[in-house]
């Protein structure tokens, strides 16, 4: 957009090569009509991803891992069963992204192969429609809950929330709802179950303009724009928004809410210089201004959740809290006091390239996180299964504890690049 400054010398130029003021003015309507035009264009391609997508519930053998080449993990969650399931990207952190679900019945030592393919890819499509944010979360009624987001494009300036609950996953022959939009933008983190009974949903509404085709799309959506905050009193039938943090230097927000014991609400976010955080103490309808977190991270996803004990459980990169060598050394802490202060520090993977942490504590108290590594190469989605006492003795010392398990790793050729 032109300054007034830029405007005056623009027209100067124009009277000097004799265009005239007039011919200025009027190239300057013609190319805002045009940026109107294009925009309206894409706003209708944008309508393609309110289409409820298609659960692919018999995926093989199009979507086996011999047909699969990227791996990124979303996250796990525990059926009442004791089921786990798993949730990945397929495709590549890009517009050709898809969902991907594989279960274990054996506490992780084993995975099937992929169980459930949400791939809203279409060759009538005139732009890719993605599905590459979302969680997996059991609900405190025992249903399982599958989330993603739905966009054109990587994001079109709006994107979707969408959601669908399967009743019986022990099942066999698990069934899903048809899935259901809840709002705009993408939700990555699953949601916080306050002492009230509420159910607060973190939504991201990006801060950002679309993504490519899509810049300046969806202007009217601004004032909505930030980590915003969704609450269901009706167990998920309806979900309200009821506050957002519009953080400096965001980088897709990727935030998470804690309910402290004097019930204000913790909210960390991911930006570009790393965590910031901010505070409610009325419920998330109003937050305090953000500030950066004393945790020190790399600009990428962390995990923070309170297990049974009371304790907060906070996943990380580096092996201290106030420092991190980028996405390498994922480590498990624990407080005792709310975030003042931590300890442990066990690492689960010291290697290079293991991000996006996710997981849930089971009925006995053990520990479950999955992640990725080298997303375009190795692909690898990986589990951690440890209790607190690793955490606070800084190694395994629990005889069913266990590092870098496999959940899966895709097996198609690499395109070798020239």
């Amino acid at each position: 957009m032109m300054t007034e400054a830029t405007k005056i010398v623009a027209i100067v130029i124009a009277i000097v090569l004799g265009i005239g003021i007039e011919t200025y003015a009027q190239t300057a309507r013609d190319t805002k009509a045009a940026e109107e035009e294009r925009i309206a264009k894409m706003e209708s391609i944008a309508e393609l991803a309110l289409v409820p997508p298609q659960l692919n519930t018999a995926p093989l053998p199009e979507y086996g891992y011999d047909k699969l080449d990227y791996g990124m993990t979303i996250g796990i969650a525990r059926t009442p069963g004791g089921r786990i399931w798993a949730c990945w990207v397929a495709g590549g952190d890009s517009p050709k992204a898809f969902f991907v679900l594989a279960t274990s019945d054996d506490q992780g030592e084993h995975w099937s192969a992929p169980r459930l393919v949400l791939d809203s890819h279409s060759p009538e499509l005139p732009i890719d429609r993605s599905i590459l944010v979302g969680n997996l979360w059991t609900d405190p009624v025992g249903r399982l809950w599958l989330i993603f987001d739905q966009s054109m494009h990587m994001f079109d300036g709006r994107a979707g929330v969408w959601a669908t609950v399967c009743e019986n996953p022990d099942a066999n022959k698990p069934t899903w709802s048809s899935p259901e939009r809840i709002w705009h933008g993408v939700t990555l983190n699953k949601p916080t179950v306050l002492a009230n009974g509420e159910w607060m949903l973190p939504i991201s509404l990006d801060q950002r303009e679309g993504f490519g085709p899509f810049k300046g799309c969806f202007r009217e959506l601004d004032p909505l724009r930030g980590a915003n905050v969704f609450v269901t009193t009706d167990e998920g039938q309806s979900w309200q928004r009821r506050g957002a943090v519009r953080f400096p230097n965001p980088d897709w927000h990727e935030h998470m809410i804690v309910e402290r014991r004097d019930q204000s609400l913790w909210m960390l976010a991911r930006t570009r210089p790393g965590i910031m955080e901010s505070v409610s103490t009325d419920g998330g309808r109003s937050w305090s201004p953000p500030t950066p977190s004393a945790i020190k991270h790399p600009n990428a996803r962390f995990h923070i959740r309170r297990l049974a004990s009371g304790r907060l459980l906070f996943v990380k990169h580096g092996d201290r809290i106030d420092s991190h060598a980028g996405r390498v050394q994922l480590s498990a802490w624990l407080s005792d006091d709310d975030g003042q202060s931590w300890r442990g520090g066990l690492v689960l993977d010291e290697r290079q390239g293991v991000s996006y942490p996710d997981g849930f504590q089971a009925p006995d108290g053990t520990i479950f996180f999955s992640y990725d590594r080298n997303r375009a190469t190795d692909g690898e989605i990986l589990l951690a299964r440890f209790t607190e006492d690793d955490i606070l003795a800084g190694k395994l010392v629990q005889p069913h504890s266990k590092l870098k398990m496999l959940i899966s790793r895709p097996q198609a050729p690499r395109q070798q690049k020239p």
